[in-house]
């Protein structure tokens, strides 16, 4: 059986690095693990049809060749004849290429929409777009925009194409400079290659802690928890 990324005890050491991180400022830390960030289904699609194309060349390449009979022996041909036999040709030709690329089609299809295989084969800089809509997608519909001083911050995985996205809101934009977030994302992206996701979203809350109490720190009085400090799982879409 094969291991969740995330198991019960990972979520719960998640949680409790938010909710220490978030005890020294007044920034908020939103985690969200989604199994994948898109079907991507006109992967299959694009690759079928590419595939497709390359009937004609195949039928060359195999040397396949259709040809008139030799009618020398009955008198010549005839201009009716020529006409017939050419159309016959022609249209041999076509079928033939026709219910090849239908097959390659149809094959290509169903082998790249395998999942494993669907992932591989999608490009890389799809799969990068992809993640950051949905993170972008889910900065909004958590209403991490909608904090009392906009402050904050997302830090999204994607366990299938084993990529992340770190999302602050423009309070922080404001205080902080840019590449202040490489080092978080560097531990996060690490722990997510070595099989590590816990401790790589934890250290990476910790670091991101460490901006938001530098620039946000919290007021013993009046530090409210806006939003929850529970990992979202979020399915495939």
């Amino acid at each position: 059986m094969t291991r969740a990324p995330l198991q019960p005890a990972d979520l719960a050491a998640i949680e409790a690095a938010v909710r220490q991180a978030e005890a020294r400022t007044t920034g908020e830390i939103y985690c969200i693990a989604a199994e994948e960030s898109s079907d991507y289904h006109a992967t299959p699609l694009a690759w079928a049809a590419g595939v497709a194309l390359l009937a004609p060349a195949l039928l060359l390449l195999a040397g396949l060749h259709v040809s008139a009979p030799d009618m020398g022996l009955v008198g010549g041909w005839t201009a009716d004849q020529v006409e017939g036999v050419g159309e016959a040709t022609a249209r041999a030709a076509l079928v033939g290429t026709l219910l090849l690329q239908a097959l390659l089609f149809v094959v290509t299809l169903l082998v790249v929409a395998i999942p494993p295989v669907r992932r591989a084969l999608t490009p890389r800089g799809l799969k990068r777009d992809r993640v950051l809509q949905r993170a972008e997608a889910q900065f909004l519909a958590k209403n991490l925009h909608n904090t009392r001083e906009r402050t904050g911050v997302l830090i999204y995985v994607s366990f299938a194409e084993r990529m992340a996205e770190l999302i602050a809101d423009e309070a922080i934009h404001a205080k902080v400079p840019d590449g202040t977030w490489d080092r978080a994302m560097a531990v996060l992206t690490a722990g997510l290659r070595h099989g590590h996701p816990a401790k790589g979203f934890s250290d990476a809350i910790g670091l991101c802690g460490e901006v938001l109490a530098q620039h946000f720190p919290a007021q013993a009085d009046d530090n409210p928890n806006e939003l929850p400090d529970a990992v979202v799982l979020l399915p495939r879409p």
